[in-house]
């Protein structure tokens, strides 16, 4: 184990740029470290949309933007705002080449990363400190290992997404239009390996509206793929449903944090459910839910394709393609009864079911 105990913890750099559902990963590292260094000052660099996420998070600082899609002048941009600088370590918890550079570049004289196994486009070698090799897991207790190096505790696990005071009007203002339990579906992702079928989506629209009461509201963004999903949905379900495709990140916090239930697909949104306390079913087949599912919570909400039935796999990096097709409507709808079942009185229906009162 790296052992940078004593190591000052008065300004901090981290370098996660990218993937909401990483971002909300990060977060309870951050909440640990201000916990243990209460004048600890973080700086975080950042791509535009999780830093529409981050954006008055109490634990963060500073948010340095990262305009990707301008390239090479985003190199340029983030280093000369680091120009002059002085952090104590930088925390690269992003092992794509883009990190690699800003960390190398960066000039902090301890940047704490991952060995050469769990790295990647080289990106051990930008780093000073390195985690030693582990057993594949969870990519959660994967960022803990970072506060062990520091010698900072990691528990207990706070990740505080909001909704802030200031976004609590907007989400009552939506919740006061749905007359009935809100159930948000997380249609699409990043990654068209791990997308459900659209017309199952539409089949499981009219079963939650027509037999548990729950009102149906697309959620995510509106890139064409998800609006293509949204057409199919909205035509062949048997119930009205409500569409938040393109939402802002802060919205899309309160509608979940309002929620009866979510059913996400691997995405951000899912490890956002978690993180407010809300139950999700996950649908899961490309990546291992063992290492990149639901974190402690709602694990037995998780509609499991990656796994062939009755088999015992390990927690590793591996995907699996063409898996989601494998997912049934009715294997959700179990699910469903489970949070019935189990959750739904302990949690509540969220904000939903207002109108009328």
């Amino acid at each position: 184990m790296v052992d940078l105990k004593g190591t000052p913890l008065n300004d901090v750099l981290i370098v996660m740029m990218s993937a909401i559902g990483d971002a909300v990963h990060v977060l309870p590292v951050v909440s640990a470290l201000k916990r243990h260094s209460p004048d600890c000052r973080i700086t975080w660099v950042l791509q535009p949309g999780p830093a529409s996420f981050v954006q008055g998070h109490p634990c963060v600082d500073e948010i340095l933007v990262f305009h990707r899609k301008q390239g090479l002048s985003a190199f340029r941009e983030i280093l000369k705002e680091l120009r002059g600088r002085r952090f104590d370590v930088l925390l690269a918890f992003q092992i794509s080449i883009k990190a690699g550079l800003i960390t190398a570049f960066s000039g902090v004289p301890i940047r704490l990363g991952f060995d050469r196994r769990r790295s990647r486009d080289l990106n051990f070698l930008f780093t000073t400190h390195r985690i030693p090799s582990r057993p594949d897991q969870h990519v959660q207790d994967q960022y803990f290992e970072f506060l062990r190096a520091l010698d900072v505790t990691d528990g207990p696990v706070e990740w505080n997404i909001g909704p802030w005071p200031d976004e609590r009007p907007a989400q009552e203002r939506f919740y006061q239009e749905i007359d009935r339990p809100a159930l948000p579906l997380v249609i699409a992702t990043s990654n068209p390996e791990k997308d459900w079928v659209p017309e199952r989506w539409a089949e499981l629209c009219s079963v939650l509206y027509e037999e548990f009461g729950l009102q149906p509201v697309l959620a995510g963004g509106r890139s064409p793929r998800e609006v293509a999903i949204e057409a199919i949905i909205q035509e062949r379900a048997r119930c009205p449903v409500v569409s938040t495709l393109g939402i802002p990140l802060r919205e899309l916090v309160g509608l979940l944090d309002g929620a009866a239930l979510t059913i996400s697909l691997d995405t951000g949104p899912m490890h956002m459910s978690v993180a407010l306390g809300r139950p999700v079913v996950s649908l899961m087949g490309y990546n291992n839910p063992k290492r990149v599912g639901p974190y402690r919570r709602f694990r037995d909400l998780i509609v499991d394709a990656y796994g062939d039935p009755g088999e015992s796999y390990p927690i590793t990096r591996a995907s699996r393609r063409n898996r989601m097709s494998r997912i049934t409507v009715a294997a959700v709808v179990e699910k469903v009864r489970v949070w019935q079942a189990k959750y739904r009185s302990d949690y509540g229906d969220g904000l939903g079911g207002r109108a009328g009162r």
